[in-house]
């Protein structure tokens, strides 16, 4: 990786078609932004996922992956965080109007030598800023114990097909009561909880890609658009249409949609997110 700028933040931007990084550290803690698209971030931990307007916090150190089978912009921030009180675990976050747009000035300002002060003066502020950001339950925890992983990934494989409590002891040749204590001790959640995150995950990519929801209800295992809908609402406090329309999109409702994509700085590509 390049040598970064002595700035306490430094902001790379990237718009790509698609792209998958393989597994890397950086020594500063990350912010990475998602002005459209999706990316999805994975750590041994588990997954996270960004859609637009949210943003993923990686603490310093944290190996990881990242990825986006679609076209997607973003522009990730890293911090220099040996002062600020800020979490040692990676959260998925709202980004408020205000970190918005300092991110997008501290990237425009990457590509100009002047204004050093006028560059301090936004960088004390974003740092100000990152200590309140609300979160969001975008993330997916992922188990250790071997059996159990691999049959939490082939259940993401295939969202839309129903698997009980019963099926999920039975593939891993347990009792009921085996299998539920197993799963809280490795992933902290129910296996209930895990599936309704799991299809909440994957729906916020394909709404990203401007899917209609009855699609996205379906591949998700949703018997119908309003059973959904209300489930998304629920979890995240708005309905589809309204939690994606900070970020210049459309949500399709029926067999076709539009995906407008916001304005965006310059870009600086040749960085590793």
């Amino acid at each position: 990786m390049d040598r970064l700028p002595s700035h306490p933040v430094a902001v790379l931007s990237l718009d790509l078609d698609s792209f998958e990084s393989a597994p890397h550290t950086h020594p500063q803690a990350q912010l990475i932004y998602a002005i459209s698209g999706v990316v999805t971030v994975t750590t041994d931990e588990g997954t996270w996922v960004v859609p637009p307007n949210r943003a993923v916090w990686m603490p310093a150190g944290v190996k990881h992956d990242a990825k986006s089978h679609r076209a997607v912009q973003f522009r990730t921030l890293l911090i220099d965080q040996s002062d600020l009180a800020l979490p040692d675990v990676c959260r998925v976050v709202e980004v408020t109007p205000l970190l918005r747009e300092l991110i997008l000035r501290l990237a425009a300002l990457e590509e100009t030598p002047e204004g050093e002060d006028f560059r301090a003066s936004l960088t004390h502020l974003l740092r100000l800023e990152l200590s309140f950001l609300p979160l969001e339950p975008l993330s997916l925890p992922a188990p250790r114990h071997a059996g159990l992983a691999r049959f939490c990934e082939r259940v993401r494989m295939d969202l839309a097909h129903t698997v009980s409590l019963e099926d999920a002891a039975e593939a891993l040749y347990m009792s009921r009561s085996s299998f539920m204590r197993l799963f809280q001790r490795e992933t902290g959640l129910s296996f209930a909880h895990w599936l309704k995150q799991a299809r909440l995950l994957e729906a916020l990519s394909l709404l990203a890609e401007g899917r209609p929801v009855l699609d996205v209800a379906l591949t998700c295992g949703y018997e119908s658009p309003s059973a959904f809908s209300a489930m998304f609402r629920r979890s995240l406090g708005r309905s589809p249409s309204a939690y994606f329309a900070g970020a210049g999109r459309t949500i399709g409702t029926g067999t076709d949609s539009v995906i407008e994509t916001a304005d965006v700085q310059p870009i600086l590509r040749g960085r590793t997110l």
